[in-house]
């Protein structure tokens, strides 16, 4: 960032340009991910997983961000971002460095990847450098699974060029009828039934497309085949359903389902050997604009890497790791045990399955639980705790699930589990009109021996996905306080009733009041400093977004108050900007683990509060969601989290650092560092289930 001498920030002076810009800050991120798939220090095919989850990333990204912006510049609804660029100029900013980035991207899989893999006797090879014997299998293949599911479609004038759906790949074709001379274009679907990545022999692949181009004169029997080309689509993935005039939001859903591959085209990506003749007749017939073209070398659709990456082949991958099962008692009661103590967990250090998992299935089973409520917005597909919230309710207890069915990408998932849960005799609950519920809460109401009533909390920054769990890491507190009850009651009673409840004693609730709550915090450091107390912020969060707090942390940062955050994402914060922002430090951290958990730390003059919880600092999750941070009272569990805040931020940690421009860098491979997430590993727990 660049200030004029005459216009240093000063006090409350807070200049324009003080936002770097949201989608190119997403776009960085997915460049750190791309930066582990070229790192040569990771296990091989752990890189290849990079290498495809930054693929799936870039899909998502066109999906929403880009159509979003798309879609409200056509109906004249986009406004100037806050970063201070017009629409216009946001969608050619971010064609420009996607571009980049997908031909970064196959760099790595060509220059790199393919030869690391050859090496250790992977390979993935066109269908002209297969021997003969596996262009042979691949024959007998081609008759027996893939020729009867392909429908090759012609484009002439009694057939209409063809809908070509979201996220397809496709081959453009064009053929020649010997008799006529006439010159036809035909497309063909590449089946998405069938793997991505076709095993010609041991160890040995080739793109399902190359098979299907090789038996072309198959399909256009007597046609002499010219040329043909990959092409894929991507489009307008976001649902949009009306709440407020939809009596039936699972019907609506489910028919909004149906139309979300038919969305408006935003990207349309080709092999770089395309022919211009083909590409602009593509073009033509999808009125592709030219940013939205994406010209690559082949093969496209990398994302289907990940099964690669999934080959039996423990030696190029991370070490095994198991969780630890050590933060609850192995024997007695989950019970007994919560109401001795509070219990923090850390996924997945900490085994979701003996913790958070163990508190449904328990209750789901003991004859003194009389109810349990649970807030779903993402599970696994054979959920343990969606059949343990099932066997509860067989079992005669009242279970209340607020599932989130608007759970971007997860609807269908969703809507199977909201009806599977319903004929289970469950109560569902599908949430707020124009809001999601993204808190991540479930409670247990017990009766006691004396015959009084406890209840049993889990407040989580994840979802209650078993298979997640072990990849992302996340904190949840299980608890039986009384005032944290009491407030996940009132917020239960909230999502599911007509309760206007907008205050807690414990919980940090959005969207009323969780955004000023943090920015109360924030103004409270600043006035610990001014008195000489001490003040310090800490954050650690997915993604930074929301103006109104950044401008809380530059205020901060003028006063003098040190600010650190740790954010996995998108930071729309400039760091260290003379006078603007000179004590904050901006950190990135990605690895084996998907970095997940929010954790809000203020030093409040020397007696630290720390929160943690289910929300991102983005608009959505504090104007559009229902999210909740619970406060830690626990000393050791407070410590603890300041701890692993300190861990994240420390110079020797591995790390990217963000500067005032908008740059990510990682320090030089011959400077030792640290990763926090094998330390972690390392350590299993803090502390172990007796304290110590």
């Amino acid at each position: 960032m660049s200030v004029n001498p005459g216009q240093i920030p000063h006090g409350d002076y807070l200049p324009d340009d003080r936002f770097l810009d949201r989608e190119e800050s997403w776009l960085r991120f997915n460049q750190r991910v791309l930066e582990l798939a070229e790192d040569p220090r990771l296990p091989l095919l752990e890189r290849v997983r990079f290498l495809s989850i930054f693929a799936t990333n870039l899909d998502e990204f066109f999906m929403v961000r880009v159509a979003g912006l798309a879609r409200r510049m056509a109906t004249g609804l986009a406004v100037r971002s806050a970063s201070g660029r017009q629409p216009r100029e946001v969608l050619e900013r971010t064609a420009v460095v996607a571009h980049e980035l997908m031909l970064r991207h196959a760099k790595c899989f060509h220059d790199d990847l393919l030869p690391a893999l050859g090496k250790h006797d992977i390979e993935i090879l066109r269908w002209d450098e297969l021997a003969e014997t596996e262009q042979e299998h691949l024959r007998r293949l081609f008759r027996e699974r893939i020729y009867p599911v392909l429908t090759p479609l012609v484009v002439d004038s009694a057939h209409p060029f063809p809908y070509i759906s979201g996220l397809s790949l496709n081959l453009a074709v064009v053929v020649r009828d010997p008799d006529t001379e006439a010159r036809l274009f035909a497309r063909v679907k590449v089946p998405e039934v069938l793997p991505r990545f076709i095993e010609a022999s041991p160890n040995r692949f080739t793109p399902l497309e190359d098979v299907i181009a090789a038996h072309l004169t198959q399909l256009f029997n007597g046609m002499e085949i010219l040329e043909h080309h990959a092409f894929r689509v991507t489009r307008n993935q976001d649902l949009e359903v009306d709440e407020d005039i939809t009596e039936d939001l699972l019907q609506a859903l489910e028919k909004e389902l149906l139309k979300r591959r038919f969305g408006p085209l935003v990207r349309l990506e080709v092999e770089d050997t395309i022919s211009d003749e083909v590409l602009e007749l593509l073009a033509s017939e999808m009125t592709v604009h030219e940013r939205e073209i994406y010209r690559v070398p082949g093969p496209l659709d990398l994302g289907g890497m990940s099964a690669i990456a999934d080959l039996d082949r423990s030696e190029l991958k991370y070490t095994p790791f198991v969780p630890s099962k050590t933060a609850l008692p192995a024997d007695g009661s989950i019970f007994s045990a919560l109401r001795e103590r509070d219990v923090m967990v850390h996924h997945p250090y900490d085994s979701f399955t003996t913790s958070v998992q163990r508190l449904i299935t328990e209750a789901s089973q003991d004859p003194k639980v009389l109810a349990i409520k649970q807030t779903l917005y993402r599970t696994s597909g054979d959920s343990p705790i969606v059949e343990a919230l099932i066997e509860a309710a067989e079992n005669g207890k009242q279970v209340v699930v607020i599932v989130e069915i608007k759970a971007r990408f997860d609807e269908s998932a969703n809507i199977k589990w909201a009806r599977k849960l319903e004929d289970a005799g469950c109560h569902v609950v599908y949430g707020f009109v124009g809001l999601k519920t993204h808190c991540k809460l479930s409670m247990v109401v017990r009766q006691e021996a004396d015959g009084t009533l406890r209840r049993y909390c889990h407040i989580g920054t994840g979802n209650y996905h078993p298979k997640t769990a072990r990849l992302y890491e996340d904190l949840g507190l299980l608890t039986a306080d009384t005032e944290i009850a009491e407030d996940v009651t009132e917020l239960f009673n909230h999502l599911t009733g007509y309760s206007r409840q907008v205050s807690y004693r414990q919980l940090l609730v959005a969207p009323n009041t969780l955004r000023s709550g943090l920015v109360l915090r924030i103004e409270r450091e600043i006035g610990h400093h001014r008195a000489g107390r001490p003040a310090r912020i800490r954050l650690k969060c997915n993604s930074l977004v929301d103006e109104v707090l950044i401008d809380a942390c530059y205020r901060a940062s003028q006063a003098g108050v040190p600010v650190d955050i740790w954010v996995r994402g998108i930071c729309a914060l400039r760091p260290g900007v003379p006078g603007l922002s000179d004590t904050i430090r901006v950190r990135s951290i990605l690895g084996r683990f998907l970095e997940h958990s929010r954790v809000f730390a203020f030093e409040c003059g020397g007696n630290p509060e720390v929160w943690f919880g289910s929300a991102d600092l983005m608009h959505r999750n504090l104007d559009r969601r229902v999210e909740a941070l619970v406060r830690v009272n626990d000393i050791a569990h407070r410590d603890d989290l300041i701890k692993l805040l300190d861990k994240g931020m420390a110079e020797d940690t591995a790390s990217w650092r963000l500067d005032g421009d908008g740059v990510w860098t990682r320090p030089a491979e011959d400077v030792p560092t640290q990763d926090i997430q094998t330390h972690l590993m390392r350590t299993r727990r803090w502390r172990t289930v007796d304290g110590s």
